[in-house]
């Protein structure tokens, strides 16, 4: 019996009961599988690009070498090895292993897994390694389906995600199930794994003879978005392009990269953590950067007017008064796209968020507004000054609304000695103005008007 299928067979026929497994691992090192599933990691130094949790003392690493497995949750990209750590973690370990998905398999099919487990432990001891694929695909109701078997030890659950588990694992099982991190692969990672392709000629390759341009791995993996199986994916299909003995070239590279597409989901992780590297690009002042997050997100399928109301957004938080033309531009850049619509209108995005990276920065508005927000509702019951008031009738009047209100234009400097906040506030300082841009002249300038108020003589502030 290979490795590989021992990694699925316990001597129990009920341990094979997930068909899916069972196929996964026959698959293995089959010459008619696909190859991503032929270069299937068989032992965790095998493993490549994730260091962080299964180098050399790395936690997953020593669970592995220590053959005791407890629940957890493999959080990564496509491609970036989760599946293949579950298996392993199987294969190490005296527990039956059984495998199903979130997206094709739900509550009822669990209930059935856990009874089998619940057999197999009464009549053996042994117990079971549950591994659930796109385990965010069950809503928190169905994820607590699992937590009494974890506790009681019915089942070592191991969930395989591509979304955040803060935001898509209800926190009891989190609490359970410690959270292993999954980088997507480096490029130079990826490199030697489709280097390693070309050359094994027992799982990989290597007996088809090819010739590979210098540079075409590279371009396979750079286009690969971090994963494995993509990379893999598109070596094959250069592979099948050229034959037995072919040369797979730059050119016919290309074309197998043609119907490539990025990842990018708009309600998932990857939205948030691109729209931040934009916001802060712009923020930064990096214009190419700048370009760079906003031509992903456009590629990735993200509504474009999504991203010009965050154009907007970064005007009024990030410019300011520091240069008020970013709120024109932004607003334009909008207005234009809506005229326009793609692709002509994406470049006045464009045009909208370089001048956003190049323009000075300020956000004391920004600031100087959360305060003001904040004094609101503490203050909610502070009094106008009666000098404030309005006094549209005699009785008002009489009863000393608007009284020595002084009115500022004809005041020397335009400005009267009086005070506009309300008593408990008096003297507070919510806006402060930096000395960048067009704000540095505002500054001065509400320094001005504040000497002003303050020399003149007192009369009859309220």
């Amino acid at each position: 019996m290979s490795d590989e299928l021992e990694l699925f067979s316990s001597g129990e026929p009920e341990d094979r009961s997930s068909d899916a497994a069972a196929d996964a691992a026959d698959a293995v090192g089959a010459a008619d599988s696909p190859l991503a599933a032929r270069m299937r990691p068989r032992r965790p130094e095998e493993v490549r690009g994730q260091d962080e949790v299964l180098g050399p003392g790395a936690p997953l690493r020593r669970m592995l070498e220590g053959g005791s497995v407890s629940s957890c949750i493999l959080w990564g990209p496509p491609g970036s090895g989760k599946t293949t750590v579950a298996r392993l973690l199987a294969r190490r370990s005296d527990a039956a292993f059984v495998s199903f998905s979130a997206v094709t398999e739900g509550v009822r099919r669990v209930r059935e897994l856990i009874a089998e487990a619940k057999t197999r432990r009464q009549a053996s001891g042994r117990r079971t390694i549950l591994f659930c694929d796109e385990i965010h695909r069950f809503n928190r109701a169905q994820q607590d389906a699992f937590l009494p078997h974890v506790e009681d030890g019915t089942i070592i659950l191991v969930g395989a995600t591509t979304e955040n588990p803060s935001f898509e694992v209800n926190r009891p099982l989190l609490s359970r199930a410690p959270v292993f991190i999954f980088g997507p692969l480096s490029t130079d990672a990826l490199k030697g794994l489709l280097e390693e392709a070309v050359s094994d000629g027992e799982r990989g390759l290597g007996s088809l003879g090819l010739d590979v341009e210098e540079g075409v791995l590279e371009l396979f993996a750079n286009a690969s978005d971090g994963d494995a199986r993509r990379a893999l994916g598109l070596l094959e299909v250069a592979a099948e392009l050229v034959g037995e003995g072919g040369r797979i070239t730059s050119e016919l590279a290309r074309q197998a990269l043609q119907h490539r597409f990025a990842i990018y989901d708009k309600s998932g992780e990857e939205h948030y953590n691109l729209i931040s590297a934009l916001h802060k690009s712009v923020r930064g002042g990096d214009a190419d950067a700048t370009l760079y997050w906003l031509a992903r997100m456009l590629r990735g399928g993200e509504d474009p007017l999504y991203l010009a109301r965050r154009l907007v957004r970064m005007a009024v938080e990030d410019i300011g008064l520091a240069d008020p033309g970013a709120l024109e531009v932004t607003v334009a850049a909008w207005r234009s796209y809506h005229f326009l619509g793609s692709p002509e209108g994406e470049l006045a995005l464009a045009e909208a968020a370089v001048y956003l990276a190049a323009a000075p920065k300020s956000n004391r508005v920004y600031r100087g507004w959360k305060v003001a927000m904040r004094l609101a509702e503490e203050t909610a019951g502070s009094q106008v000054p009666l000098h404030l008031r309005n006094a549209p009738t005699s009785e008002m009047r009489e009863w000393g609304y608007g009284a020595e209100y002084r009115y500022d234009p004809d005041e020397p400097g335009g400005v009267a000695s009086q005070e506009y906040l309300p008593e408990p506030l008096r003297g507070r300082r919510l806006y402060e103005p930096s000395a960048s841009g067009f704000e540095k002249s505002v500054a001065e300038r509400l320094a001005r008007w504040r000497q002003l108020r303050e020399g003149h003589e007192t009369s009859g502030s309220g």
